[in-house]
């Protein structure tokens, strides 16, 4: 880690920050990273204010976006940042060039391929090693674009309405994009460095000014009557984004205080793997899990902040009739926090790129769906070794907590005590299976992974693997009966639950189950 300043001179971004990095303490693509950030949250609200769609036509919007993105793209990564306009542009070439009934094959082999190749050269080339010119984090947001159009482009031009599900409906694009709206969409400012990915015609609604109006006028036809929302001005995003700053600052505090102070590293420490006792191992894992969130709090929320100061993310009127904005909303921190199921976790972490996952793999997988999907979410993510042990670890612990819920909760329903003692335990399951799964996501390597797993005694795979195994063999042996006890659980988990009846943020009707 005492080299890590002198990467700082290796970056092929801008150096203009690097006094900023050097007393700070902070690396040069953090800062730079931020100061990003921070100046596309002002432009956002320039963008809303002064080229809203009653001062600019969508031409000026769209190019004003997309410059503003590659000039972040630029400052960032300076001429690595041909990389990820490279492979936008030869997408696009696909998109209008290509035979519609295979364009999404092209643009999902060319976008992964080229990714794969980014990625691999982080392992091969730099051993692991990740310097301020990782320019990995752009191109896996602009991966997600790429195909999910592709793969809404195909649905809209190619399939008859009776083969799509009704979101693919919703989300169908019915014409090739321009270059204008294509590079929009992909290079935009608001998105183009963390993300979150949307869907196309949602923000081609927003840059051509139907994006609020649309929602209010769904809300008005489901309030008895209550159309006036057409005659009153768009709902200010002021108050969520100074809500979401308030999280930002206290996600920035907590890391500076506690997250520096519990390395996930200390897990695979040979002094403290070799005395120190299980349960004092298991407790440090918990903890330098929980204190490693909050970074990616920080960075979701400013990134939604972002899109909200802009007017882009207004989802509807919640129950109470206050607007919401939360469409592009990448966490629920509450719902993380307090998940009480491996299912339930996954929900509320990175919600946009589960929504990815569904559109492109989850949906249209012919067999294993399930297994298919996760595997595509580690080739996303990358090559690092951590990543794979981390989702196919998933695997099995989903299955178990499937097996789990079908077989036991129905038997904590009778009372509240009851329903209540599940829910503490299914918590501190669900935390501890997530610590188990995640951390080699974070150790990167098989040596480190294979010395947290041998201190851990391999307790999480052996126990979900014997309860996915015992339980399935024990479900399907219950009587008729008992399995009309878990009917109201069971319709719980239904996929064709309406949408509007899902708590804020949740989306259970948009993630991998």
């Amino acid at each position: 880690m005492d080299e890590r300043p002198d990467t700082a001179f290796q970056t092929t971004g801008s150096e203009w920050l690097l006094p900023v990095s050097e007393f700070l303490g902070f690396p040069l693509d953090q800062v730079n990273f931020l100061a990003c950030q921070l100046f596309a949250l002002a432009a956002a609200f320039w963008f809303r204010l002064y080229l809203s769609p009653r001062h600019a036509n969508p031409l000026v919007r769209h190019a004003v976006a997309a410059l503003l993105g590659v000039a972040f793209l630029i400052f960032c990564f300076g001429w690595y940042s041909t990389h990820i306009l490279t492979v936008v542009v030869a997408n696009y070439l696909i998109v209008v060039k290509a035979d519609i009934d295979s364009v999404h094959r092209y643009s999902m082999v060319t976008a992964m391929g080229f990714l794969t190749v980014c990625q691999v050269s982080r392992v091969v080339i730099f051993n692991y090693g990740i310097l301020s010119t990782d320019f990995s984090g752009p191109l896996m947001i602009v991966t997600q674009k790429i195909t999910t159009i592709a793969f809404q482009l195909h649905d809209g031009m190619c399939k008859k309405s009776e083969q799509l599900t009704p979101e693919q409906k919703l989300n169908a694009i019915h014409a090739r994009p321009s270059l204008i709206e294509y590079l929009s969409y992909n290079l935009n400012f608001l998105s183009v460095l963390v993300g979150p990915c949307s869907n196309y015609k949602d923000y081609i609604d927003f840059i051509e000014g139907r994006h609020v109006g649309q929602r209010l006028r769904q809300h008005s036809g489901t309030c008895n009557g209550q159309n006036g929302y057409d005659k009153s001005p768009d709902p200010s995003p002021v108050t969520a984004v100074c809500q979401k700053l308030l999280v930002c600052c206290g996600c920035m505090l907590f890391f500076l205080v506690v997250t520096r102070s519990l390395p996930i590293t200390h897990n695979v420490d040979p002094h403290f793997v070799g005395h120190a006792p299980f349960l004092a191992r298991l407790a440090y894992a918990f903890f330098s899990i929980q204190a490693a969130r909050p970074k990616f709090y920080f960075a979701w929320t400013l990134a939604d902040a972002v899109n909200n100061a802009a007017g882009y993310g207004f989802s509807g009127m919640d129950e109470n009739g206050k607007p919401s904005w939360d469409l592009v909303c990448n966490l629920n921190i509450l719902g993380i926090e307090t998940a009480t199921s491996f299912k339930t976790f996954i929900d509320n972490w990175n919600i946009q790129t589960g929504i990815w996952l569904k559109i492109v793999c989850y949906d249209r997988a012919p067999k294993h769906p399930l297994a298919l999907t996760f595997i595509l979410s580690a080739l996303w993510h990358g090559v690092y070794p951590g990543y794979y042990f981390t989702f196919i670890t998933a695997i099995p612990i989903t299955m178990a907590a499937r097996a789990i819920r079908k077989s036991v909760r129905h038997c904590f329903l009778g009372s509240r005590g009851l329903k209540l003692s599940y829910d503490i335990l299914t918590w501190a399951a669900t935390q501890l299976a997530i610590c188990y799964t995640v951390m080699p996501f974070l150790l990167l390597a098989v040596e480190p992974t294979m010395v947290y797993y041998r201190s851990m005694y391999f307790h999480m795979h052996i126990i979900s693997i014997l309860a996915a195994i015992a339980l399935r063999r024990t479900h399907k042996a219950r009587e008729p009966c008992a399995s009309a006890k878990t009917l109201s659980s069971a319709s719980s988990l239904s996929p064709s639950r309406s949408a509007q009846c899902q708590p804020v943020h949740s989306n259970n009707n948009d993630k991998v189950d």
